[in-house]
C-alpha cells in the first residue's frame, strides 16, 4: 500500500498513519469512523494521554498524529517559552471526555 497523499510505500501491516507526512490510512479508518460518530469538540480523551491528556485531545480535534502535536508542543516549550503555560491553561480549560459524555449541556 502506498499513502494518496505523499506515495510512500506503507508497508506491512498497514499502519494508522503515513510516516512521511502523518496522514490517515486505511487501516485507521474503521476506527476514525467511530469516533468521527460522537460529537466533535475539543476534549480531553482518557485513551492515549500522557499527562493531562492535552496533546491527545489537540490530535484528535485536528485529526493528526499525536506524536507530531506532541513534537510541536516540545518546539513551542523550548523555542519560545509560551508552552509550559499554554500545556497549564490548556489542562484547566479543556474538559474530560467523560465530563462531556455525562452532561449534554457541556457537549453542545
Amino acid at each position: 500500500m502506498f499513502c494518496t497523499q505523499c506515495g510512500i510505500s506503507l508497508g506491512e501491516p498497514e499502519p494508522n498513519f503515513c510516516p512521511g507526512c502523518g496522514r490517515k490510512t486505511h487501516a485507521g479508518q474503521a476506527q476514525y469512523d467511530q469516533q468521527r460518530a460522537r460529537p466533535k469538540g475539543l476534549q480531553r480523551p482518557y485513551e492515549g494521554r500522557r499527562l493531562a491528556g492535552v496533546c491527545a485531545g489537540f490530535a484528535e480535534y485536528l485529526d493528526l498524529d499525536v506524536t507530531l502535536i506532541r513534537i510541536l508542543w516540545l518546539i513551542a516549550v523550548f523555542c519560545f517559552g509560551t508552552g509550559v503555560l499554554a500545556y497549564i491553561v490548556a489542562a484547566i480549560v479543556i474538559p474530560n471526555e467523560a465530563v462531556r459524555a455525562r452532561n449534554p449541556a457541556v457537549a453542545g
